[in-house]
């Protein structure tokens, strides 16, 4: 609980009391943030006042995660659909530095 410094050396890591602290304040019932990777696609905190939603399969070709996307139906219910990467053989890799079109 509470704040504590974060040990990637930037910025704080934070508790469930100031999460609902927030929430109330803010008059919100989720925080729903990105940008860290989650192997699951999804994890929820704080009694689902926090959801971490990750939706890039298979982050950088090698770390087997799945992804996710959060879905708020007109009741705000929530539910998640999860998916994979595309296998190897279905994707392409983009040239960094294609070609000017009239070379082509």
């Amino acid at each position: 609980d509470g704040w504590g410094l974060s040990p990637r050396g930037a910025g704080y890591l934070f508790g469930g009391d100031v999460v609902a602290m927030f929430n109330e304040r803010n008059d919100l019932d989720l925080i729903a943030r990105a940008h860290q990777l989650v192997m699951e696609g999804h994890r929820s905190m704080f009694n689902d006042a926090l959801v971490t939603v990750w939706s890039a399969p298979n982050y950088c070709y090698r770390c087997g995660n799945v992804a996710a996307i959060l879905e708020l139906d007109e009741n705000l219910d929530r539910s998640f659909k999860i998916f994979d990467a595309a296998p190897q053989e279905a994707r392409g890799v983009p040239i960094k530095n294609p070609p000017p079109d009239y070379f082509l």
